[in-house]
């Protein structure tokens, strides 16, 4: 074959995979996603009011480890309460689909708010609602099934592009897969951190949770069904064993741990790997729906917009495969230094201990200070900051401007210990680098960082 006729065949099939993300799909897996998106959020907003949480995490603490560069600030407290009330709104909004897009696109806004306000609290399930409530402002999930669909007529669509599928596909197995190649590490490998939580009065199993072969089983188990879940879902044959495969782990996870929303909800997210149809199918089986077949007039958007859709899925799809890989490239274990381990899917693959504490030197007279931290900071910022550098050093940032407010300039040092899943306790910075005066280590990696040298001490 010459390569004028290899070029030919490369551009016809070039262009007829990118014709046909945009061939319709019955629209009933769409519909049921954003059912399912906005109740579970609206479940998520009632914790909140029900637990104090919006008090807890936003009003009651003096100091929040805001994100940088937004370095946003909690609303007054009767605002933050409303702020959430709107939220729950939404939520239910986004369920029912009423005034969806501005729904969606508000619920997102106000949601990352929130979310960039206190790095104390990340969790990788409230990064993938970021992701997934940015995503809906795009998807056409109010064509159907929806209070604007009765309400503006010539919204009614049985169908959506494929596109649409795929993405929330591929959203739905970022956390699988690359939860399970975050797995492929030393320490998990040899069993730990889980030899540190499973806890022995589990029923049935608990028995079994202090055994070396039970822990590296459960180990190697998890991360072989994060790896191999998507392959086996997508295949038809394989497809209902592999959801209640799924399906049985986030139960048990949900028992073994305090993860919230995340196991439910991804429990109905996965659903998004049957047919398309199967919402629809299953309506009419139960005599909720008439059977109908799928409207044939479909209309081909122009070339324009369908290069624009395909630059921005390429741009997201690729943010979302580089970021996990990152620390690959960043000195050190990202365990440790945590550089790179936000936003990778690094999900319960540490267990970090430290005890963290800020001595300030005044540079007028010498004079040294040992700052009491619950002057500033709640038990669980505490928890949460000992053993990461950069909400160490962010604290030391707040400490030189509290200080200076004192007309005190002052020097800020840190004696910093961590332990890495039971490691004996090390420096995790140099206690002799004044933080206030070095810069954010913005790629996951700063000189006065000190690297991990203890090694894992086994429980065997």
């Amino acid at each position: 074959m010459t390569s004028k006729h290899s070029g030919e065949l490369s551009e016809i099939w070039s262009r007829q995979w990118k014709e046909k993300l945009f061939e319709p799909v019955d629209n009933a897996f769409l519909l049921l996603f954003r059912v399912l998106f906005g109740g579970i959020m609206f479940w998520e907003v009632t914790r909140y009011f029900r637990y104090g949480w919006i008090y807890r995490y936003w009003i009651e603490p003096y100091f929040n480890f805001s994100y940088a560069p937004f370095n946003f600030k909690p609303l007054p407290e009767d605002y933050m309460f409303i702020l959430w009330l709107i939220l729950g709104l939404l939520a239910l909004f986004i369920a029912i689909g009423f005034l969806y897009r501005v729904s969606a696109g508000l619920f997102f806004l106000l949601f990352t708010y929130t979310y960039l306000l206190e790095q104390a609290r990340y969790l990788n399930h409230f990064y993938l609602v970021v992701l997934i409530s940015f995503l809906l402002i795009f998807l056409p999930a109010h064509k159907g099934f929806s209070v604007d669909s009765l309400i503006w007529k010539k919204l009614r669509n049985r169908t959506a592009p494929l596109w649409t599928l795929w993405l929330l596909r591929f959203i739905i197995a970022v956390p699988y897969f690359f939860g399970g190649v975050a797995k492929l590490n030393p320490d998990w490998l040899q069993g730990y951190p889980l030899a540190m939580w499973l806890d022995p009065d589990f029923p049935i199993l608990g028995t079994y949770f202090e055994e070396q072969w039970m822990v590296l089983f459960i180990s190697y188990s998890g991360l072989l069904l994060d790896l191999l879940i998507v392959p086996f879902l997508l295949w038809k044959k394989s497809r209902w064993p592999a959801f209640i495969l799924i399906t049985a782990f986030h139960l048990m996870n949900s028992q073994l741990f305090s993860i919230g929303i995340f196991p439910w909800f991804m429990i109905g997210a996965t659903t998004i790997f049957f047919a398309p149809d199967w919402p629809r199918k299953l309506f009419v089986r139960l005599k909720l729906a008439r059977p109908a077949a799928l409207e044939t007039a479909h209309v081909m958007p122009g070339v324009r917009k369908r290069k624009l859709v395909l630059w921005a899925l390429a741009i997201f799809v690729t943010l979302q495969l580089v970021l996990p890989f990152r620390h690959w490239f960043i000195p050190g274990n990202v365990h440790w230094t945590e550089g790179g381990h936000r936003y990778a899917w690094h999900m319960k693959l540490r267990s970090k201990s430290g005890e963290t504490n800020f001595i300030l030197e005044n540079k007028a007279n010498g004079e040294r200070i040992l700052v009491d931290l619950r002057g500033y900071l709640k038990e669980w910022q505490i928890n949460d900051m000992e053993g990461k550098p950069y909400m160490i050093w962010e604290f030391a940032q707040f400490l030189k401007q509290e200080y200076a407010l004192m007309d005190m300039d002052v020097m800020v040092f840190a004696q910093a210990t961590a332990s890495l899943n039971g490691r004996k306790p090390q420096l995790i910075i140099d206690p002799t680098v004044d933080l206030a005066n070095v810069k954010r280590p913005w790629w996951g990696w700063a000189w006065w960082y000190l690297p991990l040298e203890e090694p894992l001490r086994k429980k065997w």
